[in-house]
């Protein structure tokens, strides 16, 4: 995936705040919210987790296939943390790493879910949607909470789900993984809708809250080995 990845880095990674809120603000209009892609056979999930007091960005990836969820391939890679956590600005901590670990892959994944938001941002700009546009790939945000938006009561069996606005625009869904447990959050990243994203999602499901995929991922990012 390398000359894929180089090709779609249209920015350098900044250190401020104020440089990566503009990198949001024009990222955005590059995001595609409806279906642009064609067959999945491969599904991947990405995660990050951190070493040495944070001071070391573990991103995994693990490709599955799709719809046995069978692991395929998966790849881990090791950078400096070199932003802060923000809430908000969390693609620029965790992606670097992120695609050094699919710069590795032999097998170019479909589709991507991420732990986090896709366009339920403020910016419309969450990791989901940040990755999406680098890669030129789709990509879903499947996150364990909300960051912003509002919600109607969700019914506690699985499957069931409601759409999360930000004033009058659908931005996700508050998704029902499984009955009785606290939901997922869903949203597009890019070249995917909604009801595609959820799609997915509860195609990749199956006993457990989280996707496949991410159980895969994260898996891999906590883990103590390299």
């Amino acid at each position: 995936m390398k000359d894929k990845l180089k090709h779609h880095l249209s920015h350098p990674w900044v250190k401020t705040v104020d440089q990566a809120r503009r990198i949001q603000e024009e990222l955005r209009s590059q995001v595609i919210t409806t279906d642009s892609f064609e067959t999945v056979n491969y599904v991947a999930g990405v995660d990050v987790g951190f070493k040495d007091n944070y001071k070391i960005t573990k991103a995994a990836v693990a490709v599955l296939s799709y719809p046995d969820l069978n692991r395929i391939e998966s790849a881990i890679a090791e950078l400096p943390t070199t932003f802060p956590y923000i809430p908000g600005f969390l693609s620029f901590r965790e992606i670097p790493a992120l695609l050094e670990a699919l710069d590795k892959l032999n097998t170019i994944p479909d589709l991507i879910l991420c732990d986090g938001q896709g366009i339920a941002h403020p910016r419309r700009m969450g990791i989901a949607a940040h990755l999406g546009v680098i890669l030129d790939l789709p990509t879903i945000g499947v996150a364990k909470s909300r960051l912003i938006g509002e919600h109607d009561e969700l019914a506690t069996e699985k499957g069931n789900w409601q759409p999360l606005r930000d004033k009058d625009e659908i931005i996700g869904a508050v998704l029902r993984s499984r009955t009785n447990v606290k939901p997922l959050y869903i949203s597009p990243g890019h070249k995917i809708s909604l009801p595609t994203a959820l799609h997915y999602v509860m195609g990749c499901l199956t006993q457990y809250r989280l996707p496949e995929t991410t159980r895969w991922s994260d898996s891999l990012a906590s883990s103590r080995s390299s």
